[in-house]
């Protein structure tokens, strides 16, 4: 695997860094591949209670890269889905890890990048951040999740507004839809965003991956499915030592210190 997309684990947190910074993090079949690769690691990865997505360079993900898009026309009815399929996979994977996915960005998110970062559990943008579900301007339909993602996070007319449109829109805008969790001046996000991340390393594992679990199915099944479900998940969750360590510190009205057990 190339250097395309970087992987690295401190204290608890894995940070998947996009490494194409001349072409603004665009992404080719060597970047999806190891965007693929990584994704499924930091799922697994025992070491991660986090993991944390960012660009390198100007940007988080520009979209595809359209100039190879351009050099391979001929080969891309047969590239597209063998590429899609890596990429959703690794969407997949990290919508699927028992652990919270953190994504920063900055610069421009577009096409796939953006459908990347519609599929993490929160969102950090830097003030300036410019947005694109830029598909309709080459002629094709969005990947990555992001017809799955957007209507559920912004509802149906203005996801349709984005994807049909493809304007380009500014971190207020986001973050009046929903999707964007915090706006960060834009030199201090790589370190609201490693603080954040954290914090959430420093929580307790097992109860945020019932929670990420709960949310997720919550988007398909009913009420009563879903009641039962939860309470499954929380006697799960008191048979961990966080939960021990959770009511004994509140009874000790002191700061819990979770370890993952």
């Amino acid at each position: 695997m190339s250097d395309s997309v970087i992987y690295a684990v401190s204290d608890g947190v894995a940070t998947m860094t996009f490494n194409r910074p001349a072409v603004m993090n665009a992404l080719d079949a060597d970047m999806i591949r190891g965007f693929r690769a990584l994704s499924e690691r930091a799922a697994d990865d025992v070491e991660a209670r986090v993991v944390m997505l960012r660009g390198a360079g100007p940007a988080f993900v520009a979209g595809g890269d359209v100039a190879a898009f351009h050099r391979d026309m001929a080969k891309m009815p047969s590239l597209v889905p063998e590429l899609a399929g890596e990429l959703h996979r690794g969407v997949l994977a990290l919508r699927r890890a028992p652990k919270p996915v953190l994504a920063a960005v900055h610069g421009a998110v577009a096409g796939a990048g953006m459908s990347i970062m519609l599929g993490c559990d929160l969102v950090l943008a830097a003030a300036g951040t410019q947005f694109s579900l830029a598909y309709s301007k080459l002629g094709t339909s969005p990947d990555g999740g992001a017809t799955w993602f957007l209507p559920r996070l912004a509802g149906y007319q203005r996801a349709m507004e984005l994807m049909l449109l493809a304007d380009t829109v500014d971190t207020e805008v986001m973050w009046r839809l929903g999707i964007v969790n915090r706006v960060i001046a834009a030199d201090q996000l790589v370190a609201e965003a490693k603080t954040l991340a954290q914090r959430l390393a420093a929580g307790p594992a097992r109860a945020y991956a019932e929670t990420k679990a709960l949310v997720n199915r919550a988007l398909h099944d009913g009420l009563g499915a879903q009641l039962e479900a939860e309470a499954l998940a929380f006697g799960r969750c008191t048979a961990t030592a966080d939960f021990k360590e959770g009511v004994t510190a509140f009874v000790e009205k002191r700061k819990p210190v979770f370890k993952g057990g």
